[in-house]
């Protein structure tokens, strides 16, 4: 089955179909993953069931809809609601090492090649662990899911939003100490609203004092202050979400006509948005897959790549991902493996180590497949 996609150039051809065949098979890279997002259901049964913690429902299929409806009905209170239930499950060490294992194993299957897995330490302490050994126990968990799969992956480490600013910085010092064992970025995260990221500078100040990572969530619940706090106060590196930047963007149509100062300073700094579509629509953020500014952003030649956020609550998979790009932006497979480059350069690891997944796995890997399929693009 033949069909036309447009390519950047403008210029018509003929292609392969991109199946969820082919796109299952394409080198991935995974920057935005919450931990605490991405739980199977079987294992929050089990474990609750090993701690005596009561949950919505103990059927797999009731329990699995209770946690994606505030996605299905566009409601951030009804998905932020499903955390308190996840991370219920994740209060001790072995629980911890276990859900980021299964991390790895569920991503590998889907062919990440690298993967960046985010955690907030202080969620995970009710049962006394200490932020160190949650930290430790994660860890753990992605090194055993290596040493099974062969993925390499990173841990950044999250501060919330609405906790004091002496709290992220103590999740910043822990970030730091353990930037060696494979903890590579610090995360701001939470609600938007109400709590800027400059109330948190001293965290910040401290990352870059100590020349490390940093990505803070930004432009998806609030507008483009949001965004030039994190980026121009804050100092981030990458950006979490950042779909409302389109709010610095004059548009005709699907056409851009002028580009404001931010996000030219975005653009033109090569600053990474983690764009995450599936979380998007379901939050709200973004009214459906349609109207999402993804396109506008890719096509225009920022930095952007597809993330998953929350595998469970967004009842979604990289693959899916990107099957909903092709679906609703014909990317073709070209551009797929852009966006994966882009995640690649993006990544909060060593120089030398980006170029070596580069070409030794993504490029061979894309190469690979139009080999197999006969895509000439």
């Amino acid at each position: 089955m033949l069909f036309n996609l447009r390519t950047n150039t403008g210029l018509l051809y003929d292609e392969p179909m991109l199946t969820r065949e082919i796109i299952q098979q394409v080198p991935k890279v995974e920057l935005h993953d919450h931990l605490d997002g991405g739980l199977r259901i079987t294992t929050i049964i089990e474990l609750a069931e090993e701690h005596g913690i009561s949950l919505p429902s103990d059927d797999e299929q009731e329990l699995k809809a209770w946690f994606v409806r505030g996605c299905k009905q566009k409601s951030l209170s009804l998905y932020l609601k499903t955390f308190s239930v996840t991370t219920s499950v994740m209060q001790t060490a072995s629980a911890l090492e276990r859900v980021a294992f299964e991390a790895v194993e569920d991503l590998a299957k889907e062919n990440v090649c690298y993967a960046e897995i985010r955690f907030a330490p202080n969620l995970h302490l009710e049962k006394g662990l200490a932020p160190e050994e949650a930290v430790q126990a994660v860890l753990d968990g992605l090194q055993r899911g290596k040493k099974e799969t062969g993925m390499p992956t990173g841990l950044i480490l999250c501060a919330m939003r609405n906790q004091s600013p002496a709290l992220s910085l103590a999740t910043a010092e822990l970030a730091v100490a353990f930037c060696d064992r494979g903890v590579v970025g610090f995360d701001l995260a939470g609600d938007e609203s109400g709590h800027p990221p400059k109330k948190h500078l001293q965290a910040f100040q401290y990352i870059r004092n100590k020349n490390f990572n940093i990505t803070i969530h930004a432009g998806e619940a609030f507008g483009v202050e949001s965004i030039w706090q994190a980026v121009q106060l804050c100092g981030a590196h990458r950006i979490g979400h950042g779909t409302r930047l389109i709010e610095d963007m004059s548009l005709e149509g699907p056409h851009v006509e002028e580009i404001g100062s931010l996000a030219n300073f975005i653009r033109d700094r090569r600053i990474p948005m983690e764009v995450c579509l599936t979380s998007n629509v379901g939050t709200g953020v973004a009214t459906d897959y349609a109207h999402h500014p993804f396109p506008i952003f890719f096509r225009n030649q920022f930095r952007v790549f597809l993330c998953t956020d929350n595998r469970l609550m967004s009842d979604t998979t990289l693959t899916r991902e990107m099957e909903v790009a092709v679906e609703y932006f014909n990317l073709t497979l070209r551009d797929l493996e852009k966006i994966t480059i882009n995640a690649m350069k993006s990544a909060f690891i060593h120089h030398d180590q980006k170029l070596d997944i580069i070409y030794t796995v993504i490029k061979k890997g894309y190469q690979a497949i139009r080999k197999e399929y006969g895509i000439l693009d």
